[in-house]
């Protein structure tokens, strides 16, 4: 029996006549922060700007290896799984139907119709995605077509692990410690068969989608009640069967959870900073060296970015996120006296770096307060504590609703 390390590196070799490897960059801005050797892993400029690519490429091979009579694939995606198998079957000749949930922006449509052009047929379906997943596979029996997973399939896991391969290759051996997201598994069970004990590993959740965290402990794959589907990259409620499989023997310890706001301040550093675009996943890797420390000084470190299908209308939400999180913007419902010069007073508190970000106000002229919603931006956010005691002075009432998930998603 062929071992994963030759399949692997076998699986790598193919791809080099579809598309090269993606780089391997030396980070001097991180590397200097952390005091170690950061290298990024650019997955984030594959041609379809996500590794999922290789997965998809590696299973439609070995399967048109095995049975040169199908011609149809089928799949359900709402993101870059959906572009990687799209960009294959033009490569490879055959058919693709790629079922999407209704509620898919037009950009991500948009972008899997360019890359399969007239090889591809997109099918809207489901406003959720588990109806689109059952949508799809029910079409994909009734044509007798192949259902392309994700990731929960041993010929993805395999074309994934060609990431750790490259790593391996373009460093001449592998790094003291690999750094990547987890989703479904596909790529970290990959990279971590091939690798095996010979680096170390950190594996990163968003904190809204761990799924690989729920299933170590309870020993099997467990469906999570709620996901966030902000890091849409790596939000999934179940971690793979298979790719499990291959994980289950992680140290808990070495699988990070990370806030979605907490992303979007590395999402925004990235882009501000080195001119870097990262999707929401694909800024996990990055982000969870902060919380590393010690464990990577003065060690060759890789990150792998996963993606960098990023579209920019989310970009005010980044930056929304980026501010609450560090504590310069907070949002505060206040009970304001129906009284001339009552704002006046009010605006009389904020200081020369505070800044009203936003301002609604309900007049009521049966009553003797109005509520007012407001946002406050400033410079510092030791400012926010001299503002409240300020507010407290002046006897106004206030609540804070920055952190309430409940109003902050009616009123903000």
């Amino acid at each position: 029996m062929t071992d994963f390390r030759t399949l692997a590196q076998a699986a790598e070799t193919a791809m080099r006549d579809v598309f090269d490897p993606t780089p391997l960059q030396r980070n001097d801005h991180l590397s200097e922060r952390y005091r170690a050797n950061i290298l990024l892993k650019r997955e984030d400029l594959s041609p379809v700007r996500s590794y999922k690519l290789r997965g998809a490429f590696n299973a439609m091979r070995k399967v048109l290896e095995r049975d040169p009579d199908i011609t149809q694939f089928v799949c359900a995606s709402a993101g870059n799984h959906a572009q990687g198998v799209a960009f294959m079957c033009r490569h490879f000749g055959v058919k693709g139907v790629i079922f999407m949930p209704v509620t898919t922006p037009q950009q991500k449509i948009g972008k899997t119709e360019k890359f399969g052009g007239d090889a591809v047929s997109i099918r809207l379906t489901g406003d959720y995605f588990d109806d689109t997943l059952a949508a799809a596979q029910a079409y994909c029996s009734e044509i007798k077509g192949h259902f392309l997973s994700p990731f929960d399939d041993e010929d993805v896991i395999e074309g994934q692990a060609s990431v750790g391969v490259e790593i391996e290759q373009q460093l001449g051996g592998l790094p003291d410690r690999i750094v990547m997201p987890v989703g479904g598994g596909g790529l970290s069970s990959g990279v971590r068969s091939y690798v095996g004990d010979h680096t170390a590993i950190t594996l990163v959740e968003p904190s809204g989608g761990a799924c690989l965290a729920a299933a170590l402990q309870a020993g099997q794959p467990t469906r999570l009640s709620h996901v966030n589907t902000f890091a849409d990259g790596a939000a999934v409620a179940q971690i793979g069967a298979r790719t499990f499989e291959r994980l289950r023997m992680v140290d808990p310890s070495d699988v990070l959870a990370i806030s979605e706001d907490r992303l979007c301040t590395t999402m925004l550093e990235m882009l501000n900073v080195e001119g870097i675009v990262l999707e929401p996943a694909g800024a996990l890797a990055v982000d969870a060296l902060k919380d590393m420390g010690d464990a990577i000084r003065g060690k060759t470190v890789v990150c792998v970015t996963s993606g960098g299908n990023f579209d920019f209308e989310r970009l005010p939400e980044v930056k929304e996120r980026a501010q609450r999180y560090s504590g310069i913007k907070k949002y505060f419902v206040l009970r304001m006296p129906q009284r001339p010069g009552a704002l006046k007073d009010f605006l009389s508190i904020l200081g020369p770096d505070d800044d009203i970000a936003r301002f609604e106000y309900l007049k009521k002229s049966a009553r003797n307060f109005g509520s007012v919603l407001i946002g406050i931006e400033t410079k510092h956010p030791e400012n926010f504590s001299h503002i409240e005691h300020k507010l407290d002075a002046a006897g106004f009432e206030y609540r804070d609703i920055t952190n309430d998930e409940v109003l902050a998603e009616f009123l903000i």
